[in-house]
Formats: C-alpha cells, sequence, structure tokens
C-alpha cells in the first residue's frame, strides 16, 4: 500500500532464493518496477543514483560484493537486439541482473532466474514470486 513498506518488500524478494541473481519484473506502466528495483539496491547496499536506464538500456551500479545491472528492455524489439548487447554475458556475470520489460530475455535465459509480477488495484500494489 506504501512506499514505506519497500524496505520489508525488497528484502523478502532478495531472501527469496540466495543464490538467484536474476530477476524479471513484469507489470503494466507506471506499476512501480524502477521504484522497487532502486530498494532492492539499496538494500544490497548499493549508494549510487538510480535512474530509469530507458534510453541507456541497462544502468550499471556497484555495491560491495559487486555489480548490479538493470536494464529496460521496454524499446526492444527482437532477440538479435538483445545479442547485440551482449545479454549473454551479463547473465553469466554472476552478478545480480534485474530486468524491467523481460519477455525478449525470458525466452532465452538458461540461468535460474525469479519472476516478480506486480498488479495494480486501487492504487495497491500485489506482487507474485515465482522461481524458475
Amino acid at each position: 500500500k506504501h512506499e514505506s513498506e519497500l524496505n520489508e518488500v525488497a528484502r523478502q524478494i532478495l531472501s527469496l532464493d540466495e543464490n538467484s541473481r536474476i530477476f524479471l519484473f513484469d507489470a503494466p506502466m507506471g506499476a512501480g518496477k524502477t521504484t522497487l528495483i532502486k530498494q532492492l539496491c539499496k538494500e544490497l547496499g548499493s549508494n549510487d543514483n538510480f535512474g530509469s536506464p530507458s534510453y541507456s538500456i541497462v544502468n550499471e551500479y556497484s555495491y560491495a560484493n559487486g555489480k548490479i545491472y538493470h536494464f529496460d528492455l521496454y524499446r526492444l524489439k527482437s532477440t538479435d537486439e538483445l545479442f547485440d548487447l551482449g545479454i549473454e554475458e551479463y547473465l553469466d556475470s554472476g552478478n545480480y541482473c534485474f530486468f524491467e520489460w523481460p519477455e525478449l530475455v525470458e525466452a532465452i535465459i538458461d540461468n535460474k532466474y525469479i519472476k516478480i509480477e506486480i498488479e495494480v488495484k486501487e492504487n495497491i500494489r500485489f506482487l507474485r514470486a515465482t522461481k524458475f
């Protein structure tokens, strides 16, 4: 219901599987994907400036144990564009990868991942997490 609950939500998401580093966020425009990812980065200990990678497609953040990659795949039209980005290197890096608009990447992931679906009803967000 409230943004103040994000700290706990982020902790719960990160504790779903301590070994998972790939997270897909499936939600409509304006549902809070970027806000949630920003909180996940803070929970991991990053102090970087966070923003939506809408134009850059990927933002890189640092934290004590490595890197965090935040992707916004909204503008991509094909898996060829993912491969042009070097997506395999990101997925195999062992670093956290957070994907907004994940349909294209979901089709090619060989690694295990967690999918977070966000549904908005009457200004309340409902999150469903599934491990793959």
